[in-house]
């Protein structure tokens, strides 16, 4: 089971669907040029402490780290199923990172641990009131002029993108996915106390549009 929450959902909502993740990841989503664009935003220095919010199959995790051997890598996941699989891959590409069983909504680190926090396709899996707790509990996690960096589903900026987006929708539901149609993330970080909000970038893709975010905790 994964840790105790009646509103946690698995990477693509039915657990007899997470083997199917990487490859559908790969197939669809335009995955290695969105992720190394998110991680190229990033920026990431020697000796900052990196969390991977949401970090699923570590994909993203293990980029990180190889842009930047020298920081320190966490990658956080709800579910055990799938963070057993991150451990897999991680050891058969011999990088060295932390992986947690934890949620977003309830990270179990001390306060302003981190010089950045980044994210993909979480988000867009809680529930309105979920996320806005997740975005206050990143805030406090980031030290001072720490970043956010988060790839999610976006507004669709044209009517395919809008009519993509209802397969995923269906798939992961209406309650945790109508903040996406109407842009509302950007605003549940604003809310949460971050400056310089921004998304800094859009993919057209085959299930919508990929956008990302970039956000500041001031000093």
């Amino acid at each position: 089971m994964p840790a105790a929450t009646s509103h946690y959902v698995p990477a693509l909502r039915f657990n007899w669907l997470t083997r199917f993740y990487d490859p559908l990841m790969r197939v669809t989503l335009r995955e290695e040029e969105f992720k190394s664009r998110l991680v190229g935003q990033a920026a990431l220095r020697s000796r900052q402490r990196i969390l991977d919010l949401g970090c699923g199959t570590a994909t993203l995790t293990v980029m990180l780290k190889k842009a930047c051997p020298e920081a320190y890598v966490l990658g956080l996941d709800g579910d055990p199923a799938i963070l057993a699989r991150a451990r897999d891959k991680t050891a058969a590409q011999g990088v060295e990172v932390e992986l947690r069983e934890g949620l977003a909504t309830d990270p179990p680190f001390d306060p302003e641990s981190f010089d950045r926090v980044v994210s993909s396709l979480l988000f867009h899996h809680l529930l309105p009131v979920h996320k806005q707790r997740a975005l206050t509990r990143v805030f406090a996690l980031l030290k001072p002029g720490g970043e956010l960096h988060v790839g999610d589903w976006g507004r669709p900026h044209n009517a395919v993108m809008r009519v993509a987006f209802l397969l995923v929708q269906a798939l992961d539901g209406f309650a945790t996915t109508t903040d996406s149609v109407r842009g509302l993330l950007p605003v549940y970080m604003r809310e949460a106390g971050f400056a310089g909000v921004a998304e800094t970038y859009r993919f057209a893709t085959v299930f919508g549009s990929l956008c990302l975010y970039r956000a500041i905790k001031p000093r």
